[in-house]
């Protein structure tokens, strides 16, 4: 780029509203100092990797030479100048290769190096593994550790980016043993190596006849040579780690490099806190248990691994029953990560897979003792436990119910365990449909104890499919007043009763007696009883003392019985507080009867959520409309209130109200009924043949005006304009956090795929990735462009949209729409495991877990090729070819491309079967060949031949075949990737 064209550029970037300007690569070259004094700022922009970029981008761009031919970079000032100035940024950034890789591409990468080997004075056209390291110079043998062998002319960064990566990795490949020993040799210096500085560079540049062993050699950054061995052993481990797939002995080097890695960074942890070592200490650990389980090499002083090693070494030894013991302990102490006991699971299933017997009974323990472990972490559970719940044994179901038992073994385990056990034993009698095995759990002791009376008698009568209706209401108290007063006891002791208590007449009597006692306030007895602010004032209004604690502290109370869902003793305490209050105060009787209104929407809502499909009695939906439309002067109101009825009349589909029956003067005063009345319209009119884009568009703007936020430009000392976004203003009708609140207490399908609709496409226009977008119903509804989109706080909208999903998924984690939208999510945002796993799920949930052909609609020509990408980005390069059979039109190209690849991470040969492409079968046959791979070939060979894939055979034939492999196929990536 010119300067001429430069200076275009930054003029009409500088015209962009609020867009502070940004320092321009070429503004480096004309003031020597600017670099050092940008370096030092808190955020630079262009940040140091991008400068680096810039810098080299621009060295290396070709000329044009009269004759309109393309010529190589020019060899001149202005070139070495950028190329010197790159080489800054990096030694600013004390060579950091984990930023580098991050952050540059391979060509650049390679450039870089390639110009730190030149400044290095490094022999030209001979090999580093024939240079003596012993005698070069510090900063060069440094220069040469850093880098192997990759000559390539000037690189250009933007042409044939591609290409240039491939033929780079073709080169590192080649000369991959060369690298080893060059990295071998360093392990052999004794002295200490100094790495280049800013300093050292303009030394350089300054003394353009300098070599090696002038000043700036030993004037640079000094690294011991403890320091470097730590690295390069830690280096070659992961080298001989990665070559231990293929060759076995390989891991035993990578153990014994990583030991010298470990014991260095102590040591020279130990001598300076100052280190200049760059290596994951996790990644470290996690490599060294590898190494030990893969070697057999058990250190039992090493107390951090010990539990890994624990497993390993049983697992070896055949003593499967101590493994489920181990796993059965660890879900007390929870030492063990998730991820290695799924990755053991794994392991046994593919011992299965491979033919060896008896070990499905071990595969099933271990998969009950995992789904426990994440029942009591809150995870959803496994696509594989579920599948073991379809048909389970009464051994089964008696194993469950034991680890259950013995994963509380705690003397006092936490109540969120307590809660999470018992909701996991719930979903297990939901899910089990025999009648005994049912019974069989809700007889159980753990059962007993873990569920209120009240969860227990509804689950069992849902079980036995009953209509009998549960009457949760308390029993009719007598008068309040009738209650008589009884002797004393000291006010310690009757004060530690009224916290304790939950009997209404009780806590009134106690009351009466600490009165006749002492004069003072006792509802500040416990300052973990509270009633809402809004009430306040009004509750300590009241002249009466006795009145005034007995009304505070029923009220406190209730609100906490209603906490914990405990709803029968609210009601209790409810209904005694609303009899006191009715004697003496209108306010408080409506006050009262607007919680207990509140009350009985979070015990239905409740019963709801625990999978009650009984619908609210016509009295309680009156009772809501009537307080959504009451105007009382005077009266405190919560605003929480208010919230949950509009979400209870959404989540009950009462949307003929909404739209048509509520007053406008409450739409244009109350956010949430503005809000409820435009989802409820939304979704009304989408069953219909043509949807509406009116009511979709106000709520459209509504949302956005949500997570819009406002803008100012404000000048900066500089002169500068500069953009300032207050994130938590108020634009829209309510703040973002509320509005999420508010989300969170819908459950009703069709308007949670309203609103992920709405926000996937929000999302989409904010990101503008056409090629990566996010998928989900309904899309077309919704506006495709937005006017001010600047205004628009994307972070918010990212995190929203994932929220949303996350949330809807814990209400229903069988919704494929849901499934499909939260692997989108996944996928755009690289993360191509979790991606392939939610799109194996969405297919699993609507096809009987694959016993059924997935619905076209579901595994569409995208979502095919989206998890086509997922297992090629993960190497699993048969399972990819396996997948563009599934395909409308098979894609040969990719199939053919993937079967090329001989470093798969998948199985291989054992996908064979699920292929009845002929053509693809056939390429396989050849391939094998050309390589010389004779059992391979003969496995392809045999596929080839079954009948049923006779080219010959009648369409139907055909089609069978395919719908028969293509749910085997299915089947198996579900048991890999759940």
């Amino acid at each position: 780029m010119s300067v001429e064209a430069a200076d275009r550029v930054a003029a009409v970037v500088s015209s962009w509203p609020g867009t502070p300007l940004q320092t321009s690569w070429f503004e480096f070259l004309l003031d020597g100092s600017l670099l050092e004094k940008h370096l030092q700022k808190s955020n630079p922009d262009p940040t140091p990797v991008q400068l680096i970029i810039q810098f080299l981008e621009q060295a290396s761009k070709p000329s044009v030479n009269e004759q309109n031919q393309v010529q190589p970079p020019a060899d001149n000032r202005r070139n070495r100048t950028l190329k010197l100035l790159a080489l800054k940024v990096a030694a600013h950034m004390k060579w950091d290769l984990d930023v580098l890789e991050k952050g540059l591409t391979i060509p650049v990468l390679n450039m870089l190096l390639n110009e730190l080997l030149c400044v290095s004075k490094v022999p030209p056209g001979v090999k580093h593994v024939d240079l003596d390291l012993s005698t070069l110079p510090p900063t060069t043998a440094m220069g040469t550790t850093k880098h192997t062998n990759v000559t390539s002319a000037e690189l250009s960064i933007v042409q044939q980016e591609k290409e240039m990566t491939e033929n780079i990795l073709t080169v590192l490949k080649e000369q991959a043993a060369d690298s080893i020993s060059v990295l071998e040799g360093a392990l052999q210096l004794k002295k200490d190596f100094y790495v280049h500085t800013l300093r050292t560079l303009d030394l350089l540049a300054a003394d353009a006849a300098a070599n090696g062993e002038t000043e700036s050699s030993t004037a640079g950054l000094c690294i011991s040579a403890d320091e470097l061995h730590c690295q390069v052993h830690y280096d070659l481990g992961g080298i001989f780690f990665q070559q231990g797939c293929t060759d076995q002995p390989a891991h035993e080097k990578a153990r014994d490099h990583f030991r010298q890695t470990k014991e260095l960074l102590k040591k020279v942890v130990f001598l300076d806190s100052t280190i200049h070592v760059h290596l994951d200490e996790k990644r470290l650990a996690g490599y060294w248990n590898a190494c030990k389980a893969l070697t057999g090499d058990c250190d039992p002083s090493d107390s951090q691994t010990l539990p890994y090693d624990q497993i390993n070494s049983l697992i070896r030894a055949c003593n499967y029953q101590a493994v489920i013991e181990a796993f059965i302990k660890d879900n007390v102490s929870r030492s063990l990560p998730n991820h290695f006991r799924r990755s053991v699971l794994r392991e046994f299933l593919y011992k299965v897979q491979q033919g060896e017997s008896g070990l499905d009974e071990v595969c099933h323990k271990i998969c009950v003792c995992n789904a426990i472990r994440d029942a009591l972490e809150g995870e959803i559970l496994s696509v594989r436990f579920q599948q073991l719940l379809l048909k389970p044994s009464k051994r089964i179901v008696d194993f469950i119910l034991e680890v259950c038992t013995r994963s509380l073994e705690k003397d006092c385990p936490p109540e969120t365990s307590r809660r999470n056990m018992a909701n996991f034993m719930k979903t297990l009698c939901e899910s089990l449909e025999e009648l005994s095995l049912v019974f069989m759990v809700s007889s159980h002791k753990l059962f007993m104890e873990l569920l209120k009376e009240e969860e227990r008698k509804v689950l069992v009568e849902q079980m036995r499919k009953r209509s009998a209706t549960i009457n949760l209401s308390a029993k009719p108290l007598p008068s309040f007043y009738d209650i008589p007063a009884s002797a004393s006891v000291n006010i310690g002791q009757l004060e530690q009763q009224l916290i304790l208590s939950l009997e209404p007449r009780r806590i009134r009597q106690i009351l009466i007696e600490l009165h006749g006692m002492a004069e003072r306030p006792f509802w500040r007895v416990n300052s973990k009883w509270e009633v809402p602010s809004d009430y306040i004032n009004v509750i300590l209004s009241i002249k009466d003392n006795l009145t005034k604690d007995l009304v505070y502290i029923l009220m406190a109370k209730g609100l906490h019985c209603i906490s914990i869902k405990d709803f029968g003793h609210a009601r209790q305490l409810f209904s005694a507080c609303l009899e006191l209050v009715t004697e003496f105060s209108p306010k408080l009787r409506q006050v009262m009867l607007n919680e207990m209104l509140l009350l009985e929407v979070r015990a239905h809502e409740t019963m709801a959520a625990e999978g009650s499909k009984e619908r609210p009695p016509p009295d309680l939906v009156s009772r809501v409309r009537g307080y959504l439309e009451m105007r009382i002067h005077d009266l405190p109101l919560r605003q929480v209130v208010g919230e949950e009825c509009v979400a209870f009349m959404l989540n009950w589909r009462e949307n003929d109200y909404l739209t048509l029956q509520v007053p406008p003067s409450l739409v244009m005063n109350n956010p949430y009924i503005k809000l409820g009345q435009l989802l409820a319209s939304t979704c009304k009119e989408l069953p219909g043949p043509k949807e509406s884009r009116r009511t979709a568009k106000e709520l459209w703007d509504v949302v956005v005006q949500i997570c819009s936020v406002s803008i100012q430009h404000k000048r900066n000392n500089d002169g500068r304009v500069g953009l300032i976004k207050q994130r938590e203003s108020s634009m829209g009708i309510l703040h973002r956090s509320k509005f999420i609140t508010f989300i969170k207490k819908l459950r009703e399908p069709l308007v949670l795929t309203t609103l992920i609709s709405l926000f996937v496409r929000l999302h989409s226009i904010v990101r503008d990735d056409i090629v990566n977008e996010v998928t989900a119903e309904h899309l077309s509804i919704w506006p495709s462009s937005l006017p001010n989109i600047q205004a628009v706080d994307v972070e918010a909208v990212a995190v929203t949209v994932k929220e949303l999903v996350s949330y809807a998924l814990t209400l229903n984690p069988n919704n494929q729409s849901w499934l499909i939208t939260q692997a989108d999510i996944y996928f755009v945002t690289n993360q191509y495991s979790a991606a392939l796993n939610l799109y194996l799920q969405a297919g699993a949930v609507c096809s009987d877990f694959f016993t059924k052909a997935v619905p076209p609609d579901v595994y569409t020509d995208q979502v095919l090729k989206r998890m086509i990408k997922c297992c090629s980005m993960m190497n699993c390069h048969t399972q990819v070819a396996v997948l563009c059979q599934f395909l409308r039109e098979v894609d040969y190209m990719t199939a053919f491309k993937a079967l090329q690849e001989q470093n798969s991470h998948d199985a291989m040969d054992s996908f064979y079967d699920y292929i009845w492409d002929v053509t693809i079968l056939e390429y396989l046959t050849h391939i094998h060949h050309k390589r010389g791979e004779t059992e391979k070939r003969q496995i392809a060979v045999k596929a080839i031949g079954q009948t049923e894939l006779n080219t010959s055979n009648p369409e139907e034939v055909l089609q069978l075949a395919a719908q028969k492999r293509k749910k085997r196929f299915l089947q198996a990536m579900a048991k890999l990737y759940f």
